[in-house]
């Protein structure tokens, strides 16, 4: 045969092979991109959501601030609930008030009726301001989005400096008969001026030099290594125990998941009742084996409080580390290790050598799922400890939720959120860099 056409086959062999191997892989990616849409709508989209809410000074219990202001904008139903009655009761004082006083009341008036009137020059303001004003006069609801109106800077700053102006010098007027209710008023119309409340990377810049969200991050990674680690180790023996056959192995495997199939807060509420200082068992029985002093010191004192939180997760999880484990254990077949032992070589040497490096991919995906849910642990800490004594057990998920819920911190607990997925991608990526090389590799 002509080496040249030999060739040409072999080349020609060799592009068709390429070609099917390039549609079989654009087939792939049109497979999987379904997946990846779904999980940018369910995953990713909720952390941009929360990445742009934590770029906003939001504090619900602010009402100048509980929502996102890019401009200056004035609340019109806030502020026609306060206006007229403000200017009805500057009216009554007028009248009844001494000479030097109604001199200055008058001007107060002035100046708020200027105000009023500049706010209306803006045709949009005036439309918006006309609707609402007429919704009120009639007792009907006024819809948020018609509520607000964006308005000019400078007309905002000066509206803004008009009121205060009112406020302070409604103070210094003598002889006031409802010297509370105009106050009130004026202090009210202050809040219907919203300021734009955009305040970028500041949140991420204070979390650099915050020491409670350090002490979170140490006490997270400090609770994930601890709790994965021994996890890993006790999930390990015990697949190996319950992967041999033995009468009864069923129904020791179903006991031993029992632990697992108990929700995480009816959990560490149990364990809360047994490390309680007065009447707990494992309290007590700490205290008279000598490891503690005082039966209260396991949920007083930092360092126990810290082992009492990781002792639980660890009864807990343990069984699903030792469920994935034993997975993985029963896809290695057995005639491997009879070679081995027909080789001589000794239980710890199937171990080392057959055992370890088979299941080298179980273990990846058991470490992966376990550090991540206990680096994102909420409920157990929430319940058992609440992040005390003095923080000692806060974790950043419970920071989080403390900042956000508890203090109505909406922005700075989004920037937390934002930070614990961060953390959460970083340890996937070097978990898949550095032990999942060859689950990525061709076989």
């Amino acid at each position: 045969m002509d080496p040249q056409l030999s060739d040409k086959r072999v080349q020609s062999e060799t592009a068709k092979k390429k070609k099917k191997k390039h549609s079989e892989s654009q087939a792939g990616y049109l497979l999987v991109t379904p997946a990846l849409l779904l999980i940018l709508a369910i995953a990713i989209w909720p952390v941009l959501q929360s990445f742009y809410y934590s770029m906003f000074d939001l504090k619900l219990n602010n009402p100048q601030k509980n929502a996102a202001h890019i401009s200056y904008q004035v609340d019109l139903h806030k502020y026609l609930d306060n206006y007229p009655f403000l200017i009805n009761l500057l009216d009554e004082e007028i009248e009844d008030a001494p000479a030097d006083s109604q001199t200055k009341l008058e001007t107060l008036k002035k100046e708020l009726q200027e105000a009023d009137k500049e706010l209306k020059q803006d045709d949009g303001v005036r439309e918006k301001y006309e609707q609402v004003d007429k919704l009120l006069m009639v007792m009907k609801p006024v819809d948020e989005e018609l509520a607000k109106a964006e308005i000019d800077k400078e007309a905002a700053l000066k509206l803004e400096k008009t009121i205060k102006d009112i406020n302070v010098q409604a103070k210094e007027i003598k002889g006031l008969k409802n010297e509370e209710d105009v106050l009130g008023l004026a202090s009210s119309l202050d809040e219907a001026v919203l300021k734009p409340n955009f305040i970028g990377l500041d949140h991420y810049t204070d979390k650099l030099s915050d020491k409670r969200m350090w002490l979170a991050l140490k006490n997270t990674t400090i609770f994930s290594v601890i709790s994965v680690f021994v996890e890993l180790v006790l999930g390990l023996c015990i697949a190996l125990l319950i992967n041999k056959a033995f009468f009864g192995r069923g129904l020791v495997r179903a006991t031993i998941l029992i632990p697992w199939a108990i929700p995480t807060a009816v959990s560490a509420l149990m364990w809360k009742y047994l490390y309680d200082g007065q009447n707990g068992i494992v309290a007590k029985l700490f205290e008279q084996v000598g490891l503690i002093d005082n039966m209260t010191d396991l949920l007083t004192s930092g360092n126990w409080a810290m082992f009492s939180v990781v002792f639980a997760d660890v009864w807990k999880t343990t069984p699903y580390m030792a469920l994935l484990l034993l997975a993985g254990l029963q896809t290695i077949p057995s005639s491997l290790y009879e070679a081995a032992s027909i080789d001589g070589a000794t239980k710890w040497k199937q171990f080392t050598t057959i055992t370890l490096p088979l299941l080298k991919s179980s273990i990846l995906v058991a470490l992966l799922f376990r550090t991540l849910d206990a680096f994102r642990v909420f409920d157990l800490v929430f319940v058992l400890t609440g992040g005390g004594p003095a923080s000692s057990t806060e974790t950043i998920s419970s920071l989080a939720y403390k900042v956000m819920f508890e203090q109505s911190n909406f922005g700075d607990g989004s920037a937390l959120s934002v930070i614990v997925f961060i953390c959460v991608a970083m340890i996937s990526m070097i978990f898949i860099k550095f032990l999942g090389r060859d689950l990525l590799n061709d076989k």
